[in-house]
């Protein structure tokens, strides 16, 4: 992983810990870790029949597609399945959203939030985090939140942890959830951060976070699956298609057609990724799939070229919901490349980069 990634740590031997994390996953006891995972879900099971047993975050990708299955017919718990839509919805992310909360049954809830304030959060976004997608990743963060304490269901069980892929944290050291743990991973700032002259408070009411008593008081705990299962995603994807009919389809910004399939958005998130840091979700999955063996270093190289660099398609519909210009989209972006690092050129001297950048580019900020 490069070093430009966010919060990515290396060891004396110059090793980070994405790789370190799948060396500690190699010597976990997953028989025991399954013991420790049934002891929770057991005691947070409804005793009484008048409540959900837990709750489950899903979006209908494969990742949450595959934890309402192992919790629904693998642990036989009853779970509310709850939504925050980003309103940015793939037809095959419709489509695995409802094929699979039809057939195991699930009890379901989605909130949207409308058009107009998506936009304008998309828009705002760019400037305040230097990625387009604030308002999923707060969004995600805080309805799932605000279901739980309300519905009092104290146990939320999410999928894929930090620790398998992004060399942020390690299976030895795995950050545990909590009631700010999305806005420290992914969202960044609070909503009274993003209150400006076109959105106000009351706008961004959907996506404030329970208060620390209220969380507290409804009992609140967050689990991932992956820290009590050996979690490979190639084999769960294969065996959702399987047995589910699960969708893949063409993903922008990379040769894997399974990650964020449910977005027509995911092409502008690692393009703005790629911008700031220097690489993009083809180098993600590259790094993933040389660490466990499926390809070559070299191979990867190859792939991440054809991938990172690429402007997505999208790109231009992203224009046209924010009003924001070519030039005001790069000036933002570079701004946001200075904070990151010294260390990455600047766009006019970037090759993968230049030839995208608008005629009488003057760049950003030094």
């Amino acid at each position: 992983m490069p070093e430009t990634n966010e919060g990515i740590k290396f060891d004396d031997m110059g090793i980070c810990q994405a790789c370190q994390s799948l060396e500690v996953k190699m010597h976990i006891d997953w028989k025991s870790r399954q013991k420790q995972l049934e002891e929770i879900l057991d005691k947070y099971r409804d005793k009484d029949g008048t409540n959900y047993d837990c709750m489950v975050p899903i979006s209908g990708g494969k990742d949450s597609a595959f934890q309402l299955h192992v919790i629904k017919n693998i642990y036989k718990m009853k779970p509310l399945a709850v939504t925050f839509n980003h309103n940015w919805y793939s037809e095959t992310g419709k489509f695995n959203l409802w094929n699979i909360l039809e057939k195991l049954n699930i009890d379901h809830i989605m909130f949207t939030p409308n058009r107009e304030i998506v936009n304008k959060l998309a828009k705002y976004s760019l400037k305040q985090i230097g990625d387009t997608c604030w308002h999923c990743h707060a969004g995600v963060g805080a309805f799932v939140l605000q279901i739980a304490c309300k519905f009092k269901i104290p146990l939320i069980v999410w999928g894929e942890s930090v620790s398998e892929e992004s060399g942020r944290s390690s299976h030895k050291e795995p950050i545990k959830y909590d009631r700010d743990t999305f806005t420290k991973i992914s969202a960044k700032v609070y909503p009274e951060q993003m209150v400006n002259d076109e959105i106000s408070a009351k706008d961004l009411r959907p996506f404030e976070l329970p208060s620390y008593e209220d969380v507290e008081k409804a009992g609140i705990i967050g689990i991932y699956l992956s820290d009590y299962m050996f979690w490979d995603a190639e084999r769960q994807v294969e065996f959702l298609k399987k047995e589910y009919g699960w969708r893949e389809d063409n993903v922008e910004g990379t040769y894997k057609g399974y990650k964020s399939v449910e977005c027509i958005m995911p092409g502008m998130h690692d393009y703005t990724k790629f911008l700031k840091r220097g690489f993009g979700r083809s180098t993600d999955h590259v790094s993933q799939d040389t660490r466990v063996g499926l390809m070559t270093r070299e191979e990867g190289f190859d792939i991440i070229k054809k991938h990172d660099p690429k402007r997505p398609e999208i790109y231009d519909y992203y224009l046209k919901i924010t009003g924001l210009t070519d030039k005001e989209f790069y000036k933002i972006m570079e701004n946001h490349r200075f904070k990151v690092t010294k260390k990455l050129p600047r766009f006019k001297d970037d090759p993968y980069i230049k030839k995208d950048l608008p005629k009488n580019w003057n760049g950003g900020k030094k």
